[in-house]
């Protein structure tokens, strides 16, 4: 029964990996392959156990994982409906407007060192987005563009590394108890700043002393000042999120609950008469479709976590592989195939909190490779699918271009992780 769990798990990240191929949509595949293996374990227990004993070995096991599921599913909903606020008033023209260099490699890296930190508090894939955008706007050049969109997934997945709401790792990593903010943001963000300065280091040696494009600032003032009012607001709003958690002791989905609520009264006062302004409107906007995928992802490893398979895949990498180091630098390779969020989630699974505790070397190892990891191929993060698309970037193109200076940064990130841990740690 095991094998055939892991041949449905092969077979469904496969139909991920190629969701454009097969023209399936990846949320589809995740939500059959978590049905398929919890049946499966339901078909195992009622043979070994009978019926009696499944419901209460079973059910239990799902409820168990459906109560750390769905505290991050909403925090997410949450998160997510006010990033679309945001961007629904056009609060990214800020961000676009602050930029206003037009020499090329100034630009470069400007663009990605504000994609780094908006990636901080806002998603990747909005920030991806908003930022790619903005590059095509300035630089007409495609050889240099693509440059620009690759350094935007960089910076992106590297931005969302030192914040507990930066990106869906952090967030799972943060929600299921294993860091702290304090230690992650004072451990982690050195590593990920380097993970993107080298790479970007590489590029600007190689680019021309070119200027771009002009760029016109948004002249309707009056759209700009609601923008910054909303953009502050809700920037707020998710900030406050950890600050909450720390007074109240309450878990995050609370203060994410707490920030869209406010967000949502205010606009709905602020825009009285406009009525594509409001929540309910902005709702329709959300990506539900991700955050879909994220449940069925997550619902499988917690099928393959009780089947026992995860347990017995760390074993087997402890006794071949013995240095927990190597084993988490080699996960942000596999993060790089597999995908961050599922490598995250199985990590979860496969290494208990009475061995290694909230905050140890284990966990925020694993938020810096699986995060900076999934950047050294185009399909091992979200935002690289994205941008994948809206560029037309080829996997070939990525791999022979981007891959190699983005390896040289993850491993520089790791080496000065492991020099500030032995550092600030005492042993």
């Amino acid at each position: 029964m095991n094998l055939l769990m892991v041949a449905i798990f092969v077979l469904g990240y496969a139909a991920i990996i190629f969701e454009q191929k097969i023209g399936v949509n990846k949320a589809a595949s995740a939500l059959l392959m978590a049905v398929s293996c919890w049946s499966i374990i339901t078909i195992q227990k009622c043979y070994e156990c009978g019926v009696v004993l499944y419901m209460g070995i079973v059910l239990r096991s799902l409820n168990d994982h459906l109560h750390e599921i769905a505290q991050l599913v909403i925090f997410l909903l949450g998160a997510m409906t006010i990033v679309a606020l945001i961007e629904s008033h056009d609060g990214f023209k800020i961000v676009i407007d602050f930029i206003r260099t037009r020499r090329k490699r100034t630009l470069l890296w400007a663009v990605s060192l504000v994609t780094f930190f908006l990636s901080a508090v806002l998603d990747n894939l909005t920030t991806s987005i908003a930022m790619v955008s903005l590059v095509r706007r300035l630089v007409e050049e495609r050889d240099d563009r693509l440059i620009f969109a690759g350094m935007v997934i960089v910076a992106a997945n590297a931005g969302g590394i030192w914040t507990p709401i930066g990106d869906v790792t952090t967030t799972m990593l943060w929600i299921g108890g294993r860091l702290t903010t304090a230690k992650m943001m004072g451990l982690l963000f050195i590593p990920s700043l380097l993970s993107v300065a080298v790479p970007l280091c590489y590029f600007s040696l190689f680019m021309k002393k070119e200027t771009v494009a002009s760029f016109t600032p948004s002249e309707n003032k009056g759209s700009v000042h609601g923008a910054r009012r909303i953009f502050f607001l809700g920037i707020g709003a998710l900030v406050f999120v950890p600050v909450f958690k720390a007074i109240t002791g309450l878990p995050p989905f609370m203060g994410i609950l707490l920030g869209l609520g406010v967000l949502w009264a205010l606009t709905d006062l602020f825009n009285r008469q406009r009525d594509h302004l409001k929540v309910p409107y902005v709702l329709s906007k959300v990506d539900f479709s991700s955050i879909i995928f994220l449940l069925g992802v997550l619902l499988t490893v917690a099928a393959m976590e009780t089947a026992g398979i995860l347990d017995r895949w760390a074993v087997w990498m402890d006794t071949y592989l013995k240095n927990k180091d190597i084993i988490v630098a080699l996960m942000g390779l596999m993060a790089a195939v597999i995908g961050n969020v599922p490598l995250t989630a199985a990590s979860m699974g496969m290494y208990d909190l009475s061995l290694y505790p909230v905050d140890s070397k284990l966990w925020e190892m694993i938020a810096y490779s699986v995060g900076a990891g999934g950047s050294l191929l185009v399909i091992g993060s979200a935002a690289g699918v994205v941008v994948m698309g809206m560029e037309k970037i080829t996997f070939a193109w990525y791999l022979r271009k981007i891959t190699l200076p983005v390896f040289i940064g993850y491993a520089a990130g790791i080496l000065s992780f492991l020099m500030i841990y032995h550092a600030v740690i005492p042993r």
